[in-house]
């Protein structure tokens, strides 16, 4: 076969002939494109010289075949991908028209139910479901299980359960069973991740979820019914039996243990059937339940420690999609004893939204996961790391902090004292816990052998803070809420390997530098590495200091989102980042509470202590961001700490543990009082000082040096210098003053400019002039520079500038001029950044 193709551009070529290629000639430079899709044109000529075959072909028709060859391709990949999106929107059309006709069902069942309390009042039982409006399937199966079958351990009686929970669990996937409401905050439709709803008025706490995921349905029954890689609350799930069925199903007795993820309330534990099967219309189910000791089937004793929860019927419905995939319908229904935990914990366990993203939602976020994984196989931020390998270290670093606040007795871990203590303090001295831990110690060249693991833990509750906002300040700002002093305390007097004490790498005077490892789809969770620039674990460090690493994960800093556990849990890890090294996590956990009310979030939310710490209660944008929030929004925030020491150690470290626990306590609840709305929008605030003299002197300096330069206000008219600088702190406009030394550094910045630099005032100073501008900016500064000092002031044009944080703040332009003292003296440099935004 010979390929012709039309070179309109070669000189040497008559125009409207076609070059002819051989077989041959064809497959060579197929190879070559293979090799090299993009050849230069020396690479060109030398491939003719390489290649005899290609001798008579001139390099410019060269030139041109691989032109089209790489147009082919381009189409190739648009039309595949073309093709792929229409199998997808297909799919999807095809849930929504389900959707919407199960919906239809609901409402059909809701005028019923309506009518007939209409024409009963006085009758207070609800009448039976209407048989039509449930598929004729489910119609059928119910009436099944209705027909008293045995209930006892055999298999024909463990069957019988296992063929009502199919019924009952089909009931509330496609039918009416339980009536479903929207999931707040959550955006319906194909472009989110799913279809989401919570149950509304029924026993428990229910929540379902539908959605299309790229996976066969073999694939997606194996990946949910492993419950421990996605459902970061469970502990362990145990398969004690396993009995075929005749329909070609199969029948499991499970055992599964849930983490507490509180330090106040009890783990759970649950007793369930689990039966897989085929429908007759090829979708595959797998379907749950609690086995009951009411029930005749076989028994599990309560085990100690733990509360023993129901799950009502659930399960996954997955049907196959044309094209490949599976369209995948969740239930998940559970009563999980409200009663046994405090009563201000109860939300946790009586919100339907809880379960919905911790349980139902996560699911399916693991398998649009994997699904992408297995479709993108490049990997991400460079890293030379398997997609599956990094979501093990971030199930991990959850597991192992869930370990931690929960403190099992059989994984070693004894309480110290009588446990009455605000700060909980707890040892292990298990062999398993440690061996590893040691291997990594000796392999990284510190002969010291720890021979116990301490913890120290606490829960606090927090009061009308975003939890989102405070993770993202415990995020950003580690050296606020570090203590300094533990580093040289714990390398003098426990001389610790690296992977030992958590406050040892926060303190000193290095930078923390946030390097992006792994996030998943939507991003709603981060693994990252942190970069602790010049910190020391011993004192040989002090001499030449040395970079600490930590691996991170980070969830839950979405303001929009509803109802989401914040986690920010970090672990030490050394420069050979294997894998399975052990991990010693440390952290924090905060879940609201207040599950009922929405909060509207406000973009513009500051991310600092600001005005609170520094300037004054009314030193704030909330009483301008719009949010308009005064509810008053409840969390309980757990902390953890773990530490790895000699056991003659003990007493020292139990002692150290619980000071530091107790600061960082100290200063989460500083840090929650600052960023409350109600204490930055309080009236009260407002009319207290705002802040020290001399920032109202400094405030009343750059506005008359504006003025003197510029010819115009820089604010509206003020009365005394307290407005002065409370005009100042609220300028819509980024102003911040810089230094006059040779590397200028900021010094002061309104609210505007905080957000802007997404920094606090006690971290201002260790910014730098230069860092904020990329090279174009840079340049101008440097240009201009001489006019400010000359001439007093200088308008910059509009560009680019970074974030303490690295992201991109575009601005329309920027001012300059200097800050003149009481004795006309330059004072500092003074910058407002105008209409800026985050790009």
């Amino acid at each position: 076969m010979e390929m012709s193709y039309k070179d309109g551009k070669a000189g040497s070529l008559d125009n409207g002939k076609y070059v002819r290629y051989t077989p041959e000639q064809v497959e060579a430079l197929e190879r070559l494109y293979h090799d090299c899709p993009k050849p230069s044109s020396i690479r060109r000529q030398q491939l003719i010289r390489e290649c005899p075959i290609l001798s008579n072909i001139e390099p410019k028709q060269i030139k041109v075949w691989f032109q089209n060859r790489r147009c082919r391709e381009k189409q190739r990949k648009e039309a595949s991908r073309l093709q792929s999106v229409n199998r997808k929107m297909t799919a999807m059309n095809k849930l929504l028209m389900e959707e919407n006709d199960r919906l239809q069902k609901q409402v059909s069942q809701l005028v019923y139910e309506n009518s007939y309390f209409r024409q009963h009042t006085q009758n207070t039982s609800l009448p039976a479901k209407d048989p039509s409006c449930e598929s004729a399937v489910t119609s059928g199966q119910q009436q099944l299980a209705s027909q008293n079958p045995p209930r006892d351990a055999s298999p024909a009686g463990l069957l019988s359960i296992a063929e009502e929970t199919l019924a009952e669990f089909l009931s509330k996937a496609t039918g009416t069973a339980v009536e479903w409401v929207q999931m707040p905050g959550m955006k319906p439709g194909p472009d989110s991740i799913g279809i989401i709803a919570i149950s509304h008025g029924c026993t428990g706490v229910a929540a379902r979820a539908c959605g299309l995921v790229g996976l066969e349905p073999t694939r997606v029954a194996e990946i949910v019914k492993d419950r421990s890689s996605w459902f970061r609350e469970c502990r362990a799930v145990d398969v004690l039996n396993v009995l075929p069925t005749t329909n070609g199903g199969t029948i499991e007795l499970l055992y599964m243990q849930l983490y507490a993820p509180t330090t106040l309330a009890p783990p759970r534990d649950f007793w369930l059937l689990r039966y897989t099967s085929v429908l007759e219309d090829g979708s595959l189910v797998v379907c749950e339940r609690s086995l009951k000791n009411t029930q005749s089937g076989p028994n599990m004793p309560p085990v100690q420690h733990f509360v023993r929860a129901e799950m009502l019927p659930s399960g996954y419905l997955i049907r196959p999609c044309e094209g490949g995939g599976s369209i995948i319908h969740i239930v998940d229904h559970m009563d999980l004893e409200a009663s046994s935990v405090p009563e201000v914990l109860r939300p946790l366990y009586e919100s339907p939204k809880v379960l919905a993203q911790k349980t139902t939602m996560a699911s399916l976020r693991q398998l649009k996961q994997i699904a992408q994984e297995v479709s993108q196989t490049s990997v991400s931020n460079g890293w030379s790391r398997r997609p599956a390998a990094l979501r093990a270290l971030s199930q991990r670093l959850s597991r192992g902090f869930n370990e931690a606040v929960n403190g099992f007795t059989d994984e070693g871990w004894s309480v110290i004292g009588d446990g009455m203590d605000d700060v909980t303090i707890l040892v292990n001295s298990s062999p398993d816990k440690l061996m590893d831990l040691n291997l990594t110690f000796a392999n990284n060249g510190f002969p010291h052998v720890s021979n116990a693991v301490l913890c120290a833990k606490a829960s606090m509750l927090l009061q009308n803070v975003s939890p989102a906002i405070l993770l993202r300040f415990l995020r950003e700002h580690r050296s606020e809420w570090a203590d300094n002093s533990i580093d040289a305390y714990s390398a003098a007097s426990i001389k610790l390997g690296p992977c030992s004490l958590p406050g040892a790498w926060v303190g000193g005077c290095g930078g923390q530098v946030i390097l992006p490892l792994a996030h998943t789809i939507e991003h709603e969770e981060f693994l990252e590495v942190i970069k602790l620039e010049g910190l020391g674990h011993s004192p040989e460090d002090a001499i030449v200091p040395r970079d600490i690493f930590l691996l991170q994960l980070c969830s839950g800093i979405d303001e929009s989102a509803v109802g989401t556990c914040g986690e920010l849990i970090f672990a030490p890890i050394d420069a050979s980042f294997a894998d399975d090294a052990p991990l010693l996590p440390s952290g924090f956990r905060i879940i609201p509470l207040d599950l009922g009310k929405q909060e509207v979030p406000s973009p513009n939310r500051t991310l600092d202590l600001a005005s609170a710490l520094e300037v004054g209660s009314a030193g704030t944008k909330a009483s301008t961001d719009g949010s308009g929030n005064s509810s008053c929004t409840r969390s309980v925030m757990t902390i953890a700490f773990e530490f790895a020491f000699e056991s003659h150690m003990q007493d020292h470290v139990v002692s150290m543990a619980r000071q530091y626990v107790r600061s960082i306590i100290s200063t989460v609840q500083r840090v929650a009082l600052a960023l409350s709305p109600s204490h930055m929008s309080s009236q009260a605030g407002l009319l207290t000082s705002l802040g020290t003299p001399e920032a109202q002197t400094l405030a009343r300096w750059i506005c008359h040096s504006y003025r003197c330069f510029m010819g115009v206000e820089l604010l509206k008219s003020s009365d005394g210098n307290e407005s002065i600088l409370k005009n100042l702190w609220n300028h819509s406009d980024a102003i911040m003053c810089c230094s006059l030394k040779a590397l200028p550094v900021f010094t002061f910045a309104n609210q505007a400019g905080l957000d802007m630099l997404e920094t606090t005032l006690v971290a201002l100073q260790d910014i730098s002039l230069e860092k904020i501008f990329d090279d174009n900016g840079r340049k101008t500064l440097c240009s201009e520079f001489p006019q400010i000092m000359q001439q007093g002031f200088a308008c910059l044009r509009g560009g680019i500038c970074l974030s303490s944080m690295g992201r991109p703040v575009s601005y329309d332009k920027a001012v300059a001029w200097k800050v003149l003292n009481e004795e006309e003296n330059a004072h500092c440099i003074c910058f407002v950044f105008i209409n800026w935004s985050f790009v």
